[in-house]
């Protein structure tokens, strides 16, 4: 089925409204990335630690919330949850602009920015997990893909803009738009059919806190440890447990210093950010496209390994070429090629999962690859951002890149031993 003829089936409907939140929240997203990168070059520029900092924040939610999240969100309503999440972290975004950002001190934007991930954490395996309920099984990959250019889109259209609103009026306006696209996309969760259970949703949410200590020693904790042990008794999960975890972590070891590298190289703080992120977004959305239409015809193994191996080969050469020669259009056009071959590796990962998982383990299975993902990125973005006080930028890009093609060729080599190239699902 083409995308055209997806997109354009009645029953596909629903799909298209999460899609299309998806689009204008994530858009927002990427224009409240820019803002905080703002608010930090503005008060401690040229720092990576101090930006790690910041961002530890968003990522310490996984591993509080985490363990919740993935068994409460297989309890409830997953449209009500995706509705609630989005209007709540509307709120407390729009409180940044309007009373935290006349403060010196960064306490009250930590804690803001970290509550408004920890609601994230329960949007993201609704999101995952509502997405089988929503369309036909072979419709699965498509609306995987579909799902996966959402933040693509975002990324492209949010990164050009963000970088052009903070570049001239500073955080705020980034802020603002990122709670009204917030408010947009949970207006789109509520045309979703059926009607959204309110009623039902709050009588289990006060249930919840009343026995809230009794589900955890009981319920919770166990049922998550049971998404842990459920993960690694399938060996196709397993093995893509440990590819995400050394793909995140290199994506942990390069983005803060990746983002100061390029802040010092063209001597701005989010406008060629933006312009360099556009192109890595059209190239992670060509390749994901790619992905969606042929990607039946190969193994999701063998496409995870190589674009790792090839994708550690460009990094190498974006970072030797933008350090050498640092000409804009030329970092363009490697970031564009870049984004390309890496664009398959989540579709490819989602995809296994949703095919190998039992419906009633979707929401702890996804909860806790994003505790895993998470550590990964967060201990080698502080690492990598530690680091960088010590050696040049540069450097670091490049040894990402040696370790990511080392790993792609060994995963390759193990994946075709264990016969999992030849895996269909």
């Amino acid at each position: 089925m083409s995308v055209t003829q997806f997109i354009g089936n009645g029953d596909n409907r629903d799909f298209m409204r999460l899609w299309w939140a998806q689009v204008i929240s994530q858009f927002g997203d990427r224009i409240n990335q820019m803002a905080l990168i703002g608010l930090t070059a503005g008060r401690t520029p040229g720092s990576a630690w101090e930006l790690a900092k910041l961002l530890t924040f968003t990522i310490i939610p996984v591993f509080v919330v985490g363990p919740l999240a993935g068994v409460l969100v297989d309890r409830w309503d997953r449209r009500t949850t995706l509705f609630i999440c989005d209007f709540l972290r509307g709120l407390l975004v729009l409180s940044l602009p309007l009373v935290f950002l006349q403060q010196h001190s960064m306490i009250p934007i930590y804690a803001v920015v970290f509550l408004a991930f920890c609601l994230s954490r329960f949007y993201v395996p609704a999101k995952m997990s509502i997405i089988p309920d929503l369309v036909t099984g072979k419709d699965l990959i498509m609306a995987n893909s579909l799902v996966s250019v959402t933040g693509m889109i975002a990324f492209v259209l949010g990164c050009a803009l963000g970088g052009f609103i903070v570049e001239k009026v500073g955080p705020r306006g980034g802020f603002l738009w990122d709670a009204i696209t917030f408010f947009l996309s949970g207006w789109l969760v509520l045309c979703m059919k059926p009607r959204l259970k309110f009623k039902s949703f709050s009588k289990e949410l006060l249930s919840t806190g009343r026995q809230v200590i009794q589900i955890w020693r009981k319920s919770i904790l166990t049922e998550f440890v049971e998404g842990v042990q459920y993960l690694f008794r399938h060996q196709e999960i397993r093995f893509i447990i440990n590819t995400l975890f050394i793909l995140f972590a290199a994506a942990g070891a390069i983005y803060v210093v990746i983002i100061v590298f390029v802040q010092e190289t063209f001597a701005s703080v989010t406008r060629h950010l933006g312009l360099l992120a556009v192109f890595l977004g059209v190239g992670l959305f060509l390749g994901a496209m790619a992905y969606g239409r042929w990607g039946q015809k190969i193994s999701p193994f063998r496409t995870i390994f190589l674009s790792l191996i090839s994708g550690g080969l460009m990094l190498i050469v974006f970072a030797l070429v933008v350090h050498q020669t640092p000409r804009v259009y030329v970092a363009a056009l490697l970031a564009w090629i870049l984004g390309f071959i890496i664009g398959p590796i989540v579709i490819a990962a989602n995809t296994v999962v949703h095919q190998v998982s039992e419906d009633q383990m979707r929401g702890k299975v996804f909860s806790s690859l994003e505790i895993v993902i998470h550590l990964a990125f967060l201990l080698a973005m502080l690492i990598s951002s530690k680091l960088a006080e010590r050696l040049e930028h540069h450097l670091i890009l490049i040894g990402v890149g040696v370790i990511f093609s080392i790993v792609g060729m060994g995963g390759l080599i193990r994946s075709q031993m264990r016969g999992l190239l030849k895996w269909s699902g």
